[in-house]
């Protein structure tokens, strides 16, 4: 796929988020490039879907920016926005399908919202994007008929129904059984590699970021604490991200901290 320029596709920049009094984002700084998987690493309350739903502009920010191709996504009119949303698709955690419509109803309501295009085109390229990600078959069923992990993949057809340029996806395999999640994460290699897309990902899972991430972006507490490959992540000296990777509870990693100041105090 083409791309107009050579930048990063994605630019965070200083960006602040406060809920109330509590900020959930303290000044984060992050770039994107084109073509590539970055996965945002990190616990519960880290400010990773925030993150994620501040690209997708659904959330304002208290100050700073978001670029996307070198537009400002959080200050540009909305119209705009919307026509740049189109090359975007989403993965929500729960897969968010109407359970009123059928799932080839589902993947085909961006095409039907959002084009000009005749039904039976329309219907072609739903059939295609179901087959891509291994649903054949089940159009006509209701999203309750289906598995939690089928779910996933239709959500995910739904997703590149628009043939998007940017894929994010939140807690791609939460909830789901492990070989289940093994193959949403073979799914997403799947299809990087078939079309080129620049891919962002937001989990705690450690499997499913190691192994498809080309970048990993480790949050703690609202801001970036570490940025790289996995090997570099694996290898990094922050205790944060070695407490996050080694599954150390905090009381346990404030008792460590806590006995190296008291070495250390003892020695000055």
């Amino acid at each position: 796929m083409a791309h107009e320029f050579t930048g990063p596709i994605i630019r965070v920049a200083d960006l602040v988020t406060h809920y109330g009094e509590r900020r959930v984002l303290n000044r984060v700084n992050l770039e994107i490039q084109a073509g590539e998987t970055m996965v945002i690493l990190g616990g519960s309350g880290a400010g990773k879907s925030t993150l994620l739903r501040h690209i997708l502009r659904l959330e304002t920010p208290t100050s700073g920016h978001v670029y996307i191709k070198n537009h400002d996504v959080c200050h540009m009119p909305a119209e705009r926005f919307n026509l740049l949303r189109r090359k975007i698709g989403m993965l929500f955690q729960s897969a968010a399908l109407f359970n009123s419509l059928t799932i080839e109803e589902n993947v085909s309501l961006p095409l039907r919202e959002l084009t000009q295009l005749e039904e039976s085109t329309i219907r072609i390229m739903t059939r295609i994007k179901l087959d891509l990600v291994g649903l054949s078959g089940v159009e006509n069923y209701m999203p309750s008929e289906l598995s939690g992990g089928m779910r996933k993949r239709a959500g995910l057809a739904r997703a590149l129904a628009m043939d998007p340029e940017i894929l994010l996806f939140d807690e791609p395999s939460t909830g789901l059984d492990p070989i289940t999640a093994a193959g949403i994460d073979n799914l997403i290699l799947k299809l990087k590699r078939a079309f080129r897309m620049t891919v962002v990902a937001v989990t705690h899972e450690m499997t499913s970021a190691f192994t498809i991430a080309d970048r990993i972006t480790v949050m703690h507490d609202g801001e970036v604490i570490a940025l790289g490959t996995p090997e570099e992540i694996r290898t990094s000296q922050n205790p944060r991200v070695q407490q996050f990777l080694n599954r150390v509870p905090e009381e346990e990693a404030k008792d460590v901290h806590a006995y190296l100041r008291t070495l250390t105090e003892s020695r000055s």
